[in-house]
């Protein structure tokens, strides 16, 4: 189709068709120009070493003059794909960041997060292995729970206050954030994929289980040697075994027999129990701390109590019980459905002249798809947000600790000046990543790698790599090539389940190099100006550990396919 090359097919009914070649250029060089508004935002935040805002706002202006000057987008609709993207940056997304570090700042105002501090130093003060168990194990419950960033804002803030460096709490949470993510929020990236594909959901989800568990024994290993030399990463390999093995052989049965929404959380708890009970019978040869570090505070003072420890971990218990009701109440109780008196829990915006505008078509799309709209409503839902159910945390915890109001509002007040930057760069961030939705320029990208013939396996799950990198999400990449990638494993006689979930499996492992997580990791570590800094220090584990997954995935396709799944029956 050309009819986004028409402008008086644009001017007589405001529709547009996305153009996967403009103006006849070959694949590569399209591809090519496409890149640019992510290059531009790469290019400041990691070479310039500029502020996130203003990286962040060059690349959406980059992306909005590619899609009007080149693509053939009009300018209205690319203003407006901006804006909607903004909005979503504002709720959920930086609606949930806000909240969990409001939750963090009421535990350190309280005094209960130094009690916390103590009470993990009685059962390891080893850097090390608290980082296995707040950034993997910890983290993995709050991604199965919530998602949307909450593990590498809480995870980073918690190992920034037990005394890890901030720069490696930013990095080393981006990392772990990884393996759980296909499952992330209640399972939200397969319901996405299983929409867009058409292809059953426990497929995919076993599918996931057969890929994922493997890389779930080496993240966190590949943890603790991101941190220290190999000499003292073996010190610590029987605790990473016991974190990794546990948490994989959980996520495996789970995600192949049981159910697709709580894998996450179930084996974020099993890990995190089976973690800390084998450091009450096993401890490291030493104990590893930063040459900075003081003596251990933990061990000095006196002993702590049962209700000393309950209470001080309270803000988690609290917010783990909330963002877990949160979620069942948004899937299986219809909490979007719900009216407080005349206020609605749901509302829905449809952008004038862009909802129902703009044309996607083949081979993004299925033939017979080509000619359906795409959507472009923002949908505020208020009270069945995540951000919310944090909130929500945030009071309940303030009153169980006795957190009086004005000490309250001076918490959040806190909070808000330290979000004021963070937000400011997520908004347009969010924006440019619409901007590529709607003009084609994600799907040009795309296209490029399934010129890639028998090597697809292997180059298909860096499209869902890509596809997370672009909009900081395992569940928008989903949506954005999950029928991209069943189109293609037809046409190259492979297995569609296995290459939808090989683009969830590879998506989960550019999460640490999106720039919303990069943001959000900055601010939770108090690191202003650092996102390049932290951008280019990930940015190879990222690669590294996708290439493992391709590699996992070529190797289902031609030497293992009786092994792809089909006709799975979830127990629940």
């Amino acid at each position: 189709m050309t009819l986004a090359a028409s402008p008086s097919f644009v001017e007589a009914t405001d529709t547009w068709t996305q153009n996967y070649a403009p103006h006849g250029w070959p694949w590569w060089a399209c591809a090519a120009i496409a890149s640019i508004p992510i290059l531009v935002l790469f290019y400041g935040l990691a070479v310039q070493r500029t502020s996130a805002p203003r990286a962040a706002a060059a690349g959406a202006g980059a992306a909005l003059l590619v899609s009007w000057l080149w693509v053939g987008m009009p300018l209205h609709m690319a203003a407006k794909s901006f804006a909607l993207g903004a909005l979503v940056g504002l709720l959920p997304i930086g609606w949930i960041v806000f909240s969990a570090i409001f939750l963090y700042q009421i535990a350190v105002d309280t005094g209960q997060f130094e009690v916390m501090k103590r009470s993990i130093g009685r059962l390891t003060s080893d850097r090390r292995l608290q980082v296995l168990m707040i950034s993997f194990s910890f983290g993995a419950i709050l991604e199965g729970a919530a998602g949307f960033g909450t593990p590498v804002a809480i995870c980073a803030a918690l190992l920034v206050g037990l005394g890890v460096r901030p720069f490696s709490a930013a990095c080393l949470c981006l990392i772990a954030n990884t393996a759980p993510v296909a499952w992330g929020s209640i399972g939200t990236p397969l319901i996405m994929l299983e929409k867009v594909s058409g292809l059953p959901i426990a497929d995919l989800s076993a599918m996931n289980a057969r890929i994922l568990p493997i890389t779930s024994v080496i993240v966190p290993i590949w943890l603790v040697r991101s941190m220290v030399p190999w000499k003292e990463t073996l010190e610590v390999l029987p605790a990473a075994l016991v974190c990794g093995v546990s948490f994989a052989a959980t996520q495996f049965v789970w995600g192949n027999y049981i159910n697709v929404g709580l894998v996450d959380i179930v084996s974020g708890i099993v890990s995190l129990v089976s973690l800390a009970w084998f450091l009450t019978v096993w401890k490291p040869r030493s104990t590893w701390r930063y040459g900075e570090d003081e003596e251990d505070a933990e061990k000095s003072g006196p002993s702590l109590s049962s209700v000393q420890i309950v209470r001080a971990w309270l803000p988690f218990l609290v917010l783990f019980i909330a963002v877990i009701s949160w979620g069942l109440l948004r899937e299986k109780a219809g909490m979007d459905h719900w009216s407080l008196g005349p206020l609605k829990a749901k509302y829905d915006f449809a952008m004038p002249g862009l909802n129902e505008a703009v044309f996607r078509t083949y081979p993004v799309v299925p033939i017979e798809k080509a000619m359906e709209p795409e959507k472009a409503i923002y949908e505020l839902k208020w009270l069945s947000a995540a951000g919310t159910g944090v909130f929500v945390a945030c009071i309940v915890t303030s009153i169980l600790l006795g957190h009086r109001p004005r000490a309250f509002l001076h918490s959040l007040l806190g909070t808000a000046r330290r979000m004021r930057i963070p937000l400011l760069a997520i908004t347009p961030m969010l924006g440019l990543a619409y901007v590529t939705r709607y003009s084609g320029l994600d799907a040009i990208l795309g296209l490029a790698f399934t010129r890639t013939g028998i090597f697809y396996p292997f180059f298909g799950t860096f499209l869902g790599w890509l596809g997370v990198a672009l909009t900081g999400s395992d569940t928008s990449s989903n949506a954005l090539f999950g029928s991209l990638q069943r189109i293609t494993a037809e046409q190259l006689k492979l297995n569609p389940i296995l290459m939808c979930a090989a683009n969830s499996a590879g998506g989960v492992m550019g999460k640490m190099i999106d720039a919303q997580s990069i943001v959000v990791a900055a601010t939770a570590a108090n690191l202003p100006r650092s996102e390049g800094k932290i951008l280019l220090a990930v940015l190879w584990h990222s690669i590294g550990l996708t290439s493992i997954v391709a590699l996992l995935v070529f190797v289902y396709a031609y030497c293992l396919p009786g092994w792809v799944p089909s006709g799975v029956r979830l127990w629940f």
